[in-house]
């Protein structure tokens, strides 16, 4: 028998994600990420905007998983996250997608937003590994995740490319629809800090992209520079100094623009600014941050199941 959190086993009672919304989901069923029994899939190819030892110049191979543990309201990718846009693949077509990946020059494997679909990653990995699969695994997550499921994921996971959206409890419910981020947040970077650690810390290739690391981002939101600047205390008191990402790319989607108020504009230079002081006072010694007019700048892919099917002259 099974044992353990990321098994089929999880699907009955589905806990996958600090929600444990007990959703069936083998019978078919959805949980609130809106995952039923099948792997649901948006997108799979080389994305070259994500930090630079991440994307270098060949591109991060990314894997765009449909749905979302998470209802951020302002997601900019709610297309799939909320609209669960996708394909229903077979799970032995995840692994055959990395080699894919590999195979088009990509640098790392890059799994988007995988949460809910943890239970398929130790085979998936290890398949993938056994037919030939050499480069880095990244697991990219809103950082909402189980302290049990970041823990099973040791020995699979090369790079941690992990959230921290807030400080403040209450603005994760409003905003997320969850009551406890923050403590949930920085208990799995504790988690994913001492895995690295214990691997033997950060390493890179001769060229500068990662073989093993770990980043923490943090997306400034417009009206709550102040929550930002807590995030970051948040973040070095669980860790201290580890590399982070401060973006200021928000872009109001349409619900947000509807709605007024300052989820409806731009992050402000003053505000962004505010937030970077603090990385430098705190003393964070390794930040990725992004010039002003990034907000203006496509982020997100086409999510038009690139890269998911088999292609017919395969």
């Amino acid at each position: 028998m099974e044992h353990g959190l990321l098994t089929q086993n999880s699907l009955a009672a589905c806990e996958l994600c600090p929600r444990r919304c007990g959703a069936a989901r083998a019978a078919g069923k959805t949980g609130v990420c809106g995952a039923g029994s099948a792997l649901k899939l948006a997108r799979a190819a080389l994305h070259f905007w994500e930090e630079p030892p991440i994307s270098g110049e060949a591109g991060s191979g990314t894997v765009f998983f449909s749905g979302c543990p998470l209802k951020c309201v302002y997601c900019q990718n709610h297309e799939i996250s909320t609209g669960n846009f996708g394909i229903e693949v077979p799970p032995e077509r995840l692994a055959q997608i990395m080699l894919e990946l590999q195979d088009q020059g990509a640098l790392n494997i890059n799994l988007v937003t995988a949460t809910h679909y943890a239970h398929l990653l130790p085979e998936a990995i290890a398949t993938a590994r056994a037919r030939g699969l050499v480069i880095p695994i990244v697991y990219n997550t809103s950082g909402y995740e189980r302290v049990e499921a970041v823990r099973e994921l040791d020995d699979l996971v090369d790079i941690w490319l992990t959230d921290f959206k807030y400080a403040d409890a209450e603005l994760g419910r409003a905003l997320s629809h969850v009551s406890d981020y923050p403590s949930v947040a920085q208990s799995a970077l504790i988690e994913m800090s001492r895995q690295l650690k214990r691997h033997g810390g950060g390493a890179a290739r001769a060229d500068g992209a990662w073989m093993r690391g770990i980043i923490v981002r943090h997306l400034v939101l417009p009206g709550h520079a102040e929550d930002s600047c807590r995030v970051l205390d948040l973040i070095w008191d669980a860790v201290g100094d580890v590399p982070i990402s401060v973006m200021n790319q928000y872009t109001p989607n349409a619900a947000m623009r509807a709605a007024g108020g300052d989820l409806a504009r731009a992050v402000t230079e003053d505000e962004y600014e505010l937030v970077l002081d603090h990385a430098d006072e705190l003393g964070f010694s390794q930040m990725f941050w992004q010039e002003g007019g990034a907000v203006d700048e496509s982020f997100t892919p086409p999510f038009d199941t690139t890269g998911v099917l088999v292609r017919a002259d395969a």
